[in-house]
């Protein structure tokens, strides 16, 4: 992969994280991204976890999805999911340190299928995820 597509890739997910509220909410730090790839980092707080003081689901799901959104829409065109899925492997607990890496897996002109292996800073798996986006016509202007 040239540079210019890792600029380009890096402008996307720029202009996306800016309106990503959510994305920003979970405090998620970017690690790497390239085309098809992200990895994202993010710590687990207080008011992530629920009543058995374990991470709620949506916390990993989100990490995931956000890094399934970047992976998916680095190309240039605009992806939005249609279908995804996680297993949760191993609990998660305020302060734990968490990694989800997303590659890409399959792209056609319409559809792409994207893995995403969420672990903890140990190397733990802690969650499997699965994303199949649909690619839009529609280009990033960036």
């Amino acid at each position: 992969m040239s540079d210019d597509s890792k600029t380009r890739a890096t402008a996307i997910i720029d202009a996306m994280m800016y309106k990503d509220y959510f994305s920003q909410w979970l405090g998620i730090e970017r690690m790497e991204e390239k085309e098809g790839y992200c990895k994202l980092r993010m710590t687990v707080r207080r008011e992530m976890c629920n009543g058995f003081e374990i991470a709620h689901g949506g916390i990993s799901y989100s990490l995931a999805d956000s890094a399934l959104a970047f992976a998916s829409n680095s190309h240039g065109r605009q992806s939005v999911s249609v279908e995804t899925s996680i297993s949760h492997i191993k609990p998660l607990k305020a302060g734990d340190i968490i990694t989800a890496t997303a590659e890409e897996k399959s792209r056609t002109n319409k559809i792409a299928i994207y893995d995403v292996r969420i672990e903890k800073e140990s190397g733990e798996l802690a969650a499997l995820f699965k994303g199949t986006v649909f690619r839009k016509e529609t280009e990033w202007n960036v």
